[in-house]
């Protein structure tokens, strides 16, 4: 069955810009819930009548609105998006908050104290604390690390994928903030010297059983990586490694945080306490979002452990 080319790259020659209400009913009729926000994006986004044109051709061929802009909105972020690379969900900012939370314990904790009433030297204390040491697993574009280092103030950032796209996407992403990304298999290519440094360890690993890939919806099964979403029979492959070799890398009081469905946290809660982690779960109905959080303990006085 041949398909009539879109009415819409006819107009891509053409100098007179789409009206709005012309990309709405073309967004609409390609399936687009939120077509009149994603009409105004694209219009902020163009550069040329032309270009609108053809990110609109993109888009109604079932692109990601996020790879036809070159970028997602996360925490507040824009973040680049390059195409072919799994996109940032709005799910996943409940994991960078929590993520921001932990950290800004573990620096209230690190920081000298400073004698009361003397401001001066309470500034020190804040210059000469160590830095928050992060590592971001599974990073994708990086979005999750950059939320990160942009709400705190002393981070040093370890980002890990193992696709060549997602570790350039996220080094654009995060590297101005002074953060490395490395591309391998989860620990793999980190150096040696983060075992037991980490203070806060992320990772948005893929959760999805792989008998329920192919109920997903289109621009998530076909446009993004399989990698970054298929987790196996039950969805947990990926996590039980996460989970399994973290308290190798956690400081104390270190927390590992995995993003995952709130039917699976059970299960991988079972798996954060068989690695000795302290494990809770934190969750967001508003996003439908799930974090299992693990805690690696604190050093019993006497122990070199």
């Amino acid at each position: 069955m041949s398909v009539p080319p879109s009415p819409l790259s006819r107009s891509v020659a053409s100098p007179e810009p789409l009206s709005r209400s012309v990309i709405v009913t073309a967004l609409r009729a390609a399936g687009c819930v939120f077509a009149e926000d994603e009409a105004q994006l694209l219009i902020s986004t163009a550069q040329t009548p032309a270009d609108l044109a053809a990110m609109v051709d993109r888009r109604v061929a079932g692109l990601p609105l996020e790879h036809v802009l070159g970028w997602a909105e996360f925490c507040g972020l824009r973040i680049t998006v390059d195409p072919g690379v799994f996109v940032p969900r709005r799910r996943t900012e409940f994991l960078a908050r929590q993520a921001v939370a932990l950290a800004r314990q573990v620096a209230a904790a690190a920081a000298p104290a400073a004698p009361a009433g003397q401001a001066d030297q309470a500034d020190q204390a804040v210059r000469v604390r160590p830095r928050t040491v992060v590592v971001d697993l599974c990073c994708g574009s990086g979005a999750v690390g950059a939320a990160l280092v942009a709400a705190l103030d002393r981070v040093e950032l370890h980002a890990v994928d193992i696709g060549p796209a997602e570790v350039r996407c996220a080094h654009r992403n995060v590297a101005a903030a002074g953060g490395r990304v490395y591309e391998g298999d989860l620990y793999e290519p980190l150096p040696a010297t983060l075992r037991g440094r980490v203070d806060v360890l992320v990772a948005s690993a893929p959760y999805v059983p792989t008998e329920a890939i192919d109920l997903l919806p289109p621009e998530a099964r076909i446009h993004e990586p399989r990698v970054a979403l298929d987790g196996g029979a039950d969805g947990l492959d990926v996590v039980r490694r996460v989970i399994a070799e973290a308290p190798l890398w956690l400081a104390p009081t270190g927390c590992l945080l995995v993003e995952m469905s709130e039917r699976q946290a059970p299960q991988a809660l079972e798996t954060v306490a068989r690695a000795g982690l302290i494990p809770r779960v934190a969750s967001f109905d508003e996003l439908n979002a799930t974090v299992v959080i693990g805690t690696r303990p604190a050093l019993q006085r006497g122990s070199g452990g």
